[in-house]
């Protein structure tokens, strides 16, 4: 593939939020659910010398390059240049996979620049690579890529780079998440702090494979509250007041609960009786693509 016209190519993408079902940091193996909050990315290729440029003011632009670069690299591309330009309504540093929705955003953008697309196993494989080689992810996130690109359930092998299974969301569930005011970066992360609880979280990994989502949620949600001094309070109460599952998402400190849409309110209000804020979403079973929804 080569570049078109001197001004360069405009290629647009878009990808959703999700939570975690188990946290693939302590086993290489992991599950997520897809929410319906969304990114947003704008990707301008050209032949400039001047390498990938994050237009978005005072953040790091890490993954955005290693994202273009894995893309145009995998395509057989020489080194270009691109302006990349993200908007997410994902609250971030807090658990909620804005690092995934936004990669797999930047890559959807990076092929309708070139006009060409890419198998889903491919592309993902190449957005967990960059999330690696950026410092984003410690596993590569295969898992919440997955459900960020997909949408609904998705289950996978981290380590082996592998998507085990997905399957849709019913649309009647909702999701309540409780942001607290701190955030956690992974890159500042110490894998080891979760070596305690590795064999429990197989067991609820085991739960997902089994298509026992809350049951994985929940267990793994309170696992790593208790592992990395998060209160579990607020994931009890939501449980007691009608949610299907709760618990930390991520490394946190946001803990997400799922629930019906005749109970979500119950448990939104029982969450904002804590530190922080409170979202409301519905599940997302739909794709990631090309252009803006």
């Amino acid at each position: 593939l080569e570049l078109g016209a001197e001004e360069g190519m405009r290629g647009r993408g878009h990808a959703y939020g999700a939570v975690s079902i188990v946290n693939a940091i302590s086993t290489g193996r992991g599950a997520a659910l897809g929410i319906d909050l969304v990114t947003k990315a704008e990707v301008k290729l050209d032949h400039s010398s001047l390498g990938v440029r994050l237009l978005n003011r005072g953040r790091d632009p890490s993954l955005a390059r290693e994202v273009v670069k894995a893309v145009t690299t995998a395509l057989g591309m020489e080194e270009v240049g691109a302006e990349v330009r993200t908007e997410s309504n994902i609250p971030e540093a807090v658990g909620l996979k804005s690092s995934s929705s936004a990669a797999v955003a930047i890559a959807l953008a990076t092929l309708d620049a070139l006009g060409t697309d890419m198998q889903d196993t491919q592309l993902l494989r190449l957005v967990a690579e960059a999330s690696l080689s950026s410092g984003t992810s410690i596993t590569g996130a295969l898992d919440d890529a997955s459900a960020c690109m997909l949408g609904g359930f998705t289950v996978t092998d981290n380590t082996g780079m592998k998507l085990l299974k997905r399957e849709e969301a019913g649309e009647n569930l909702r999701v309540a998440v409780l942001i607290p005011p701190r955030k956690t970066y992974t890159s500042e992360f110490r894998r080891e702090d979760l070596n305690p609880i590795s064999e429990l979280v197989s067991e609820a990994f085991n739960l997902a494979l089994k298509g026992e989502y809350w049951k994985a949620m929940t267990l793994n949600g309170l696992l790593h509250a208790a592992a990395l001094s998060i209160d579990t309070k607020p994931i009890i109460e939501a449980l007691r007041r009608g949610a299907l599952a709760a618990g930390v998402s991520g490394t946190g400190p946001a803990v997400a609960a799922v629930t019906t849409a005749d109970r979500v309110d119950d448990v939104r209000d029982v969450l904002a009786e804590y530190d922080g804020y409170v979202i409301t979403s519905s599940v997302n079973n739909r794709r990631g693509g090309f252009g803006w929804p």
